[in-house]
């Protein structure tokens, strides 16, 4: 069928239901570009779905956005990494961000050792910047022991920040451009919330596209983004997404990711406990 054949696009990865619009016309701009270039059977709009490692592992994906941490791990073979974005969000440095370390605005912890037997939250056990980066630190301190009282897998940044504020959770680790987006779109959650520190760095959330695609598209992908990255009248649209510019990382540039797995796993921690 002719359907069969349509390719998707997803930004899933910050697309908060106030940055929709912004989304939809960044993937507009995207779109004409590439049929500009002569690619057909690009979509006209975005696909929006909970289920992520469907999208992610989907034939027909033109352009995604996912994590670094499944990128390397049950994405790996999957997908080609197309660029990776340059963000303007404190916490980011290049083509490179960190997590918010995050207590509740009452949480006199004044660093993480005072957070031993407390209650974290994490978006999913798949995130680099909500489990990965965290079981790394948390690892020299654990001495190989459960550290945290519990683990609550919130499903978003967004809503650990929600447990954070209400006091159901002690600790979470927020993306840093996650929390910068909210500090503009929801002030008073991010009030009701205290930064008690960065993790180290890894890459942004790559731009990806399934492994069957071929050389020519990528480079007409990265043309595309890149000139939207340079024109003025998209100015607004990239001041909303906080969004720079686009780098073009390999993969190789992701694998500190599993280095920070082997880390934890080297003293006794390979799991978030």
């Amino acid at each position: 069928m002719a359907s069969d054949r349509v390719r998707i696009a997803a930004l899933p990865m910050y697309d908060f239901p106030e940055l929709v619009p912004a989304h939809d016309a960044l993937w507009a701009a995207i779109a004409d570009r590439l049929r500009a270039a002569g690619i057909d059977r690009v979509p006209e709009t975005l696909t929006r779905t909970e289920d992520l490692p469907s999208l992610w592992r989907d034939p027909r994906l033109l352009l995604g956005q996912t994590c670094g941490y499944p990128l390397m791990t049950e994405l790996a073979g999957r997908v080609r990494v197309v660029a990776t974005p340059i963000y303007r969000a404190p916490g980011c440095a290049g083509a490179f961000h960190r997590s918010a370390l995050v207590v509740s605005a009452g949480n006199d912890a004044y660093d993480l050792t005072a957070l031993r037997g407390r209650r974290c939250a994490i978006n999913g056990w798949d995130s680099n910047t909500g489990m990965n980066l965290l079981r790394a630190m948390i690892a020299p301190l654990a001495e190989g022991r459960p550290f945290f009282e519990s683990i609550r897998v919130s499903g978003s940044h967004r809503r650990s920040l929600e447990l954070i504020a209400a006091g159901d959770a002690d600790l979470a680790a927020i993306d840093g451009v996650t929390l910068a987006h909210l500090t503009r779109i929801d002030p008073a959650l991010v009030a009701a919330t205290r930064l008690l520190g960065w993790s180290p760095s890894s890459p942004c959330l790559p731009m990806v596209t399934t492994a069957g695609t071929d050389t020519r598209l990528i480079e007409a992908l990265r043309r595309a983004l890149s000139d939207i990255a340079a024109d003025p009248a998209l100015s607004p649209i990239r001041d909303a997404l906080m969004l720079d510019g686009f780098e073009r990382l390999a993969v190789d540039a992701y694998t500190p990711v599993l280095g920070f797995e082997r880390h934890a796993v080297s003293l006794g921690y390979p799991h978030l406990i």
